[in-house]
């Protein structure tokens, strides 16, 4: 198992791959990831809090390669109910598949078909960034991470208290007066 960390000046986590496209088809590497995304890490909704850990795992696959991998860290947001900040755990599962720019061989430009995003690309240096995938991952995942517990009971929607702290004096539910008249229907 290779370790691998972000490399110094780097906007994300990159893997050199040049010896894994040397090699046949089905031919693997191992790594594990600590990566401190917090200063790369730039969303105004969210905020990496610890670093990214975990493993992925690069499968020759042809003229590709197939990167899989579970990775995990702590973000900070502001909860959907309630919006005081709290701090959660992401789990990002990755399967994405790079694609070359050069062949490691002969140094050929291999050209890549429109449909294929620039993320998932492997540069000229036999680079392969999984940044954007992560980047991308990470905003998907912490869309499921709503609340800051369960049971939250959110804002009081007329007055703004928070109903965790306490309770407020707004009526239940309040009343349209153009309904007036059928409420005191119900009444009777």
């Amino acid at each position: 198992m290779y370790k691998n960390r972000v490399m110094p000046g780097s906007p994300g986590l990159r893997f050199n791959v040049a010896q894994l496209m040397k090699e046949g088809t089905g031919a693997v590497r191992n790594y594990e990831v600590e990566a401190d995304l917090a200063k790369d890490f730039d969303d105004e909704d969210l905020e990496v809090v610890a670093s990214l850990t975990g493993q992925v795992r690069f499968l020759r696959t042809g003229p590709h390669i197939l990167a899989t991998g579970v990775l995990e860290t702590k973000i900070q947001k502001n909860c959907g109910r309630c919006l005081t900040s709290f701090t959660g755990p992401v789990r990002l599962e990755l399967e994405e598949e790079f694609f070359p720019t050069l062949d490691v061989i002969t140094g050929t430009v291999i050209t890549q078909p429109p449909e294929i995003e620039a993320a998932n690309l492997i540069d000229e240096q036999h680079m392969l960034d999984l940044s954007e995938v992560v980047r991308q991952e990470l905003l998907v995942e912490s869309d499921e991470l709503l609340y800051c517990r369960p049971d939250c009971k959110g804002l009081c929607p007329h007055c703004g208290q928070d109903l965790n702290v306490g309770s407020c004096n707004c009526q239940d539910e309040i009343v349209d007066p153009r309904w007036a008249n059928l409420q005191a229907l119900r009444d009777d």
